[in-house]
């Protein structure tokens, strides 16, 4: 029936209504505004709520997703110098140890020389005497 009214005011025109008619219209007219206006409101708040709430996601994302980048980053730095300090401490060590091992091996050779010439010279000596004794009891 009303919008037999508003559809009649439109067709024919408003002031072709009757007063009651016209009060009906203005009614109606402004009903049908504010129920635009509040579902607009509503419409408009639910899309911000909406936007707020991606953009913050979205944030959170990005933060998280900087915050793992720099820790993977820290541990990769930490594994590259922790593996750095193995590799140059186990270099020091062979290092050390085949100094060692040669300082070890001349020193024994040096010895074993030493030794080898004092008994060559003990022989040696030890012959000589020998021989001037054997040579000086013949005579």
């Amino acid at each position: 029936m009303i919008l037999k009214r508003v559809r009649l005011a439109f067709t024919t025109g408003y002031l072709a209504l009757l007063p009651s008619q016209r009060v009906i219209t203005v009614v109606v007219v402004v009903v049908v505004v504010v129920v635009v206006v509040v579902v607009a409101v509503v419409v408009g708040v639910v899309v911000m709520v909406v936007v707020v709430v991606v953009v913050e996601v979205v944030v959170v994302v990005v933060v998280v997703v900087v915050v793992v980048v720099v820790v993977v980053v820290i541990v990769v730095v930490v594994v590259v110098v922790v593996i750095v300090i193995v590799v140059v401490v186990v270099v020091v060590v062979v290092v050390v140890v085949v100094i060692v091992i040669v300082v070890v091996v001349v020193v024994v050779v040096v010895v074993v020389v030493v030794v080898v010439v004092v008994v060559v010279v003990v022989v040696v000596v030890v012959v000589i005497v020998v021989v001037v004794v054997v040579f000086v009891g013949f005579l």
